[in-house]
């Protein structure tokens, strides 16, 4: 029963210092960019609130205790010097961030061990919501006594929205100043790239890749279209607010991207596999000409992908990769962006 108090004792927070969250559609208080999460400081103790679905915690004590489901969530705690904090883990093998190499492995991110998370005694289980099968494993977990806590950086539009979420788990492990530091530079660093661009004539870019004859390309609330458009380049869809990508077909497809200077996020690790996956693929002016970019320059041969990890903490990196990329900058200035030949 002794590894069950820390999650009463957190249960027993949330009760007392939830609070009314922001009114919906407005940027929460203390947030520059990120609409899906609220930090509140009282005197009960420090109140975190998610939005989607809605979550109020508040946090008395730095949580040592914690577990994970998804990658990001490795890469914000590095980047805070909180790897320590992490002690079970789902899909170590994806992990690229250097952590202790201890942690309890709790198996698949569809569907972690619960045997493991109550081995593990979590303060709390950080969770992702990508959908109504994410929400049934975590209210399984949470019949189990499992507290588990949404880290949704991914529903959030623009990189710098997303990046912002390092607060979330300062906050969490009592090391909000130094989130807020990390994250404040990034925004300077990201800033001050993006005011760089001049008004000379964009390249044009395109991303995705055909899959089973449809097409799926980032729609203008996609962050991927902000760092095309913080780079300077030409993108048809930055007017599209779709929430979830544009399918298109191989027809629109090429009406869209035929002469489009530069291919970025491509599926493949070289031009002829791009080919063998599907011959549409060699149709388009990039591939022809050889500029075709792909997000894994740091990747361990178990998939594990740092784009994932400090990717998101660092989209100043991610934006000076689509500008580099966009002027034919050597490949060695890339961060995480490789160029396929």
């Amino acid at each position: 029963m002794k590894r069950f108090v820390p999650i009463l004792v957190l249960l027993l927070c949330f009760a007392g210092c939830a609070k009314q969250s922001a009114e919906q559609g407005s940027l929460p208080a203390g947030n520059k960019y990120a609409t899906g999460f609220q930090i509140t400081q009282t005197d009960s103790g420090v109140v975190v609130e998610v939005f989607q679905p809605y979550q109020s915690l508040c946090v008395k004590e730095p949580l040592h205790r914690l577990g994970t489901m998804s990658t990001v969530q490795v890469g914000f705690l590095y980047a805070i010097d909180a790897i320590d904090h992490l002690v079970a883990v789902c899909n170590p093998e994806l992990i690229y961030t250097p952590v202790k190499g201890d942690e309890i492995d709790l198996g698949d991110s569809m569907k972690p061990s619960a045997e493991r998370v109550l081995q593990a005694g979590l303060e709390a289980l950080l969770a992702v919501n990508y959908g109504q099968y994410d929400n049934l494993e975590a209210a399984r977990l949470e019949k189990l006594g499992v507290l588990t806590l949404y880290i949704n950086e991914w529903q959030e539009g623009s990189p710098l929205a997303r990046a912002e979420w390092i607060r979330v788990l300062g906050a969490l492990t009592g090391r909000l100043h130094e989130a807020d530091s990390v994250f404040n530079e990034v925004e300077t660093k990201y800033i001050n790239l993006k005011s760089q661009i001049t008004n000379h004539k964009s390249s044009k870019i395109m991303s995705g890749n055909n899959f089973r004859g449809t097409w799926y390309v980032p729609s203008g609330k996609n962050y991927l279209a902000y760092l095309f458009k913080d780079a300077g380049a030409d993108y048809p869809f930055y007017d599209n607010e779709r929430e979830t990508s544009i399918p298109l077909t191989i027809e629109e497809t090429l009406h869209y991207f035929h002469d489009a200077d530069v291919w970025v996020g491509a599926g493949g690790n070289s031009l002829q596999e791009l080919a063998d996956l599907d011959e549409k693929h060699t149709w388009f002016n990039a591939y022809q000409n050889g500029r075709v970019y792909n997000w894994r320059k740091q990747i361990k041969p178990s998939g594990a992908n740092n784009f994932w990890e400090r990717g998101v903490v660092h989209p100043e990196e991610m934006l000076e990769d689509v500008i580099h990329i966009l002027n034919n900058a050597p490949d060695s200035t890339l961060h995480f962006a490789s160029h396929l030949k």
